[in-house]
């Protein structure tokens, strides 16, 4: 027995030497170093574990990121492990690959196993070493000299973690998303204009501040611990902070070691400040301590110029001061308010004019100027109203004896600009602002009653005994806060909005629960006698979702009380009937009466008035009906002699020129039968809608084709500008007879542009046939073709590089809606600079269809016997075997990008000998790393380089060589307009099939050309040889 509990225990003692040895080995094996010859791969898991395993560095699988990695510094023994450093934010590894982190070539790098380098920063040392420390920085010193060469503290992502130094280098800029990792919208960093104070732009805009860089505002939105934290001092002073922008007080538990504390700047926009709180007691975690901003109206001016911000506002966040109106209307509906508010009538314009007095505003521009001299507020308002200019917008004055924040600050202060980042009832370092306005622009009259603070008191609303109609008066206004009350017969309570137009108001009621169909509250009871009616007593607005709101209408009131005639003046053709003992009412004129909703006396017809006009009506219509008659009459008169006149006339002609005569029938026969024919589908022709206009009216509109009218002219016949009756300009193409443009273009192009309806496409208004006249007509572009700009170098200085990019841009759009987005798919087949027109805004138009082609169904690629196009945009295949697709247009497309952002055709002389065109020209600077000299010397000042870096690259993809490697419509609108830094892929070498193909010796495939010149183009029809 005792052998075998001797036995027992010898076991017993042998597992826990095993485990103590395993637990040994796994502490040895995790390390805290990274060197050159020892770096991390995510295949094995390696890590880095600091010292006293506080932190983690290793390779990161992101939820809501499977197919990248990360590498990243994340807490080790805290759970769940929150992330604070990305390495390669932007630059994420592919899942498939294998990735490793450390030192190479002397840069801290992570790459892959092909060698692949995704991201390095250079050290400047050939010897060093990484290491990870507890306070969670990455730091790398010189093997020799122990300097510090590069550290993830001063280099940090969203995350500021104790020891870290908040200077003016230092940025945390936010994650994309929550599982998103890359850079994203907002940026914390210090503010340059104020002393500790701290600043969030949201695409360089102000998101939030910490404070205003001005004597006027002492107000800190920062919380004291959160000041202390950033400023990396240890010695916390106390175990409790105030926030300034609440009375309440945030107890927060601080303990000696301040690593358990961490500020995030969050991908929602806001800061938010963590501490760890220990388990000891409860249950372990991070706690969110403070954030900022808290609310809508925390966010730096959330309300544009002269918008003020509340969050108890039922409708929306923000409002514009009464007085002033949204900038935007349709961005105010969709509830974006940084546009702000503009006033309805103009300060200084001759109209009577008032001060709105705003009590407990938080405003965020200094004042202009202060005048410290100045004694009382009387005198104050005078400096404001006598400041040259009209540049007084609003003042404060401010009394020595009132105390504030940092003590008393006497003086009058003026704003000559615009107020902004304004908020109501804000109880820290608020001020009184009175705000200059015109009294028309409230509806102000005699006897409205004043505003309340930003609440305008539309007449009969009464707030005191002077003012509105008395049977209104449930209304009290506290003048202190500008908060507006509503009494019934029990309580009081807060009116959140009053809307004049609609004649409604609404309360909040504090009760629980909400059902529409309840009776009416005890607390809402009001007299049976009284105007207002509840419409709705479980109103829900838009920032409340609980309603538990009321909402209420008023009655029409009656006419205005008066004591004197002068009373009435505000309502014009009314008189007063009072007496000397009792008030009277301004009853309206004679042949007026009272309207209670215009609160206006309008005008009525009297009876004799109503027959008397009745009977000069009919007498009218009479006297109309006859003379109409007589000129009917006279007008078939007229055309009946015309006619037979005509017919006489038309009888010795046919017989002089009888052949002439059916020779023209017969080609006006076949056009028209050609558009007519049954090559075309049935459901082709329903929706084709094009008028045919007669050579007269065509002829009277060019002036006979006069030269002065004359736009152009290009291969298949000039363009003329035509002015038809009411000042209509149109654009007219006179198709030559010898033109290569037949019968088949000239019906190609009438149903298919009668078929394409897009923004970036000519529109074709009509079409003429007349013997041998085959005209069309399009909507008349102003700035006529691309070529004239661009290859002018006079007219190029007005094309800078944002409108070069929109033509780019909208060139694009049009070719996706005729390869994709059409009912038809289209492939035009002779897209170039010449066939690009621009309007009065310079927005791009693709025009002349005429060589377009239609393919069927799901299919991009078709084959001709007959080549047509122009030298310098046809694609190879297309040039050389006849086949084209929608990738033929692509070539063309790539072309007039090259050619947009140069400045040069495509068929110029070029100084080289191996660039015989632009595109080898072009090719030769991209090899040679130079693609920006290409740019058109004329954007050098305009142009943004990324977005030309990005058209020459797409446009070298678009003239690649092989049909298949240039990307679709969609694909190059895609890379044009994508924000992400996306790399894009590398162009194989361009076709030079233009210049090659005329220095080529002829080829049994090309016995036959016909050309024709146009703009200094050479457009070819070319037919096989049989």
């Amino acid at each position: 027995m005792i052998c075998k509990s001797h036995a027992i225990y010898c076991l017993h003692l042998l597992c826990s030497l095993l485990l103590s040895l395993c637990s040994c080995l796994h502490y040895c094996a995790a390390r805290d170093t990274i060197t050159a010859r020892n770096p991390i791969n995510n295949t094995s898991n390696e890590t880095l574990i600091s010292d006293g395993k506080r932190f983690e560095l290793r390779f990161l699988n992101i939820s809501g990121q499977s197919s990248s990695r990360y590498v990243g510094i994340q807490y080790y023994t805290w759970r769940p492990p929150e992330i604070v450093w990305v390495f390669n934010r932007d630059n994420p590894l592919p899942d498939s690959a294998t990735g490793f982190f450390g030192i190479k070539n002397g840069s801290l790098a992570l790459w892959d196993e092909r060698g692949n380098i995704y991201l390095s920063t250079n050290l400047g040392s050939s010897r060093s070493t990484a290491k990870l420390l507890d306070s969670g920085n990455l730091v790398v010193r010189d093997d020799q000299s122990g300097k510090s060469l590069w550290e993830s503290f001063n280099n940090p992502t969203d995350t500021f973690l104790p020891g870290m130094n908040m200077n003016a280098n230092l940025k945390l800029t936010s994650w994309a998303g929550p599982d998103d990792p890359k850079s994203g919208n907002f940026i914390f960093q210090q503010n340059e204009d104020v002393k500790n104070g701290y600043i969030v732009f949201k695409s360089d805009k102000a998101h939030w501040k910490s404070r205003e860089p001005n004597s006027f505002n002492n107000y800190s939105n920062l919380y004291d611990a959160v000041a202390v934290f950033l400023n990396s001092s240890s010695n916390i002073q106390s175990n409790a902070g105030t926030n300034s922008n609440s009375s309440k007080t945030i107890i927060v538990p601080v303990r000696n070691n301040s690593n358990n504390s961490r500020l995030l700047m969050h991908s929602i926009g806001q800061v938010q400040y963590f501490i760890w709180i220990d388990g000891k007691t409860g249950s372990s975690g991070w706690s969110l301590i403070w954030f900022e901003p808290r609310d809508g109206c925390s966010v730096y001016n959330a309300c544009g110029d002269f918008g003020s911000c509340k969050i108890n506002n039922n409708r929306s966040l923000c409002k514009c001061l009464p007085g002033f109106k949204p900038t935007s209307q349709e961005s105010w509906d969709s509830g974006d308010f940084s546009s702000g508010c503009t006033r309805k009538s103009a300060i200084c314009g001759g109209d009577k004019e008032m001060f709105l007095n705003l009590n407990m505003m938080k405003v965020g521009k200094p004042p202009d100027t202060l005048l410290s001299e100045v004694q009382n507020e009387m005198g104050c308002r005078k400096e404001c109203l006598d400041i040259d200019n009209c540049q007084c917008h609003a003042y404060s004055f401010n009394e020595a004896s009132n105390p504030r924040r940092d003590g008393p600050r006497h003086g009058c202060w003026i704003w000559k600009s615009v107020l902004n980042n304004l908020q109501e009832e804000y109880a820290t370092d608020a001020h009184n602002i009175s705000v200059r306005v015109v009294a028309s622009s409230i509806g102000s009259t005699n006897r409205s009653c004043e505003t309340c603070g930003t609440n305008i008191i539309p007449y009969p609303i009464s707030t005191g005994p002077n003012c509105g109609d008395p049977m209104y008066k449930n209304f009290i206004c506290d003048y202190s806060t500008g908060q507006v009350s509503f009494q019934t017969l029990r309580g009081t309570f807060q009116v959140i909005n009053i809307n004049p137009e609609t004649r409604k108001f609404v309360i909040k009621v504090k009760k629980e629960g909400c059902d529409a169909k309840n009776s009416e509250p005890k607390d809402l009871q009001l007299s049976p006698l009284s105007p207002f009616n509840i419409l709705n007593s479980c109103y829900s607005g838009m920032q409340s979702g609980n309603g538990n709101d009321v909402e209420f209408d008023w009655n029409s009131p009656s006419e205005p009380l008066c004591t004197l005639a002068i009373d009435c003046m505000d309502w014009p053709n009314s008189s007063c009937n009072a007496t000397r003992d009792v008030k009277g009412r301004c009853h309206c004129n004679a042949n007026y009466q009272w309207n209670g909703t215009a609160l206006a006396c309008t005008q009525v017809r009297s009876r004799g008035s109503t027959q008397s006009g009745s009977s000069n009506w009919k007498t009218r219509v009479i006297l109309f009906v006859v003379l109409s008659m007589f000129v009917l009459l006279c007008i078939i008169s007229l055309i009946f002699c015309r006619r037979r006149m005509a017919a006489r006339r038309r009888g010795s002609s046919e017989r002089r020129e009888g052949s002439q005569a059916l020779r023209m029938y017969d080609m006006e026969r076949n056009v028209k039968n050609l558009i007519d024919s049954s090559e075309f589908k049935e459901d082709d022709k329903k929706g084709i809608d094009v008028p045919f206009f007669d050579l007269e009216s065509i002829l009277e509109a060019t002036n006979y084709f006069s030269d002065e009218n004359k736009l152009g002219e290009g291969g298949f016949g000039p363009v003329y500008k035509g002015i038809f009756p009411g000042g209509q300009e149109i654009a007219i193409k006179r198709l030559s007879s010898h033109s290569g443009q037949g019968l088949e273009e000239f019906k190609n192009e009438v149903v298919l542009i009668a078929k394409l309806q897009h923004r970036n496409l000519v529109r074709l208004l009509g079409y003429c046939i007349k013997g041998d006249e085959k005209i069309l007509l399009y909507e008349y572009m102003a700035n006529k073709s691309l070529d004239t700009f661009i290859f002018d170098r006079t007219l190029c200085l007005s094309l800078d590089w944002e409108k070069r990019f929109n033509i780019i841009l909208g060139i694009a759009r049009g070719l996706l809606y005729l390869h994709q987005d059409s009912r038809l798919r289209i492939i035009h087949r002779d897209l170039k600079t010449s066939n690009i027109l621009l309007d009065e805004e310079m927005n791009p138009k693709i025009s002349d269809f005429g060589l377009a082609r239609i393919v069927k169904g799901k299919e991009t690629e078709a084959n001709t016997m007959r080549i047509v196009g122009t030298y310098g945009y046809m694609s190879p295949e297309y040039a050389l075997d006849g086949l084209f697709s929608v990738k033929s247009d692509i070539f063309s497309f790539g072309v007039i990008m090259l050619e947009i952002v140069s400045g040069k055709k495509n068929t110029g002389f070029y100084p080289s000998k191996e660039a015989l065109n632009l595109l080898g020209y072009a090719w030769r600077l991209w090899n040679e790393e130079k693609a920006l000299d290409l740019t058109d010397q004329t954007l050098v000042e305009s142009c943004n380089k990324g977005e030309v870096l990005k058209c020459i690259n797409v446009g070298f993809l678009c003239v690649q060589e092989d049909p298949s490697d240039r990307p679709n419509a969609s694909n190059v609108l895609s890379m044009l307009t994508s924000e992400t830094a996306i790399p894009l892929p590398n162009p194989k070498e361009p076709a030079f099939v233009a210049k090659k193909w005329i220095s080529s010796e002829p080829s049994s495939s090309f016995d036959k050309l016909e050309t024709s010149y146009s703009n200094n183009e050479l457009t070819v029809s070319i037919e096989p040889g049989r």
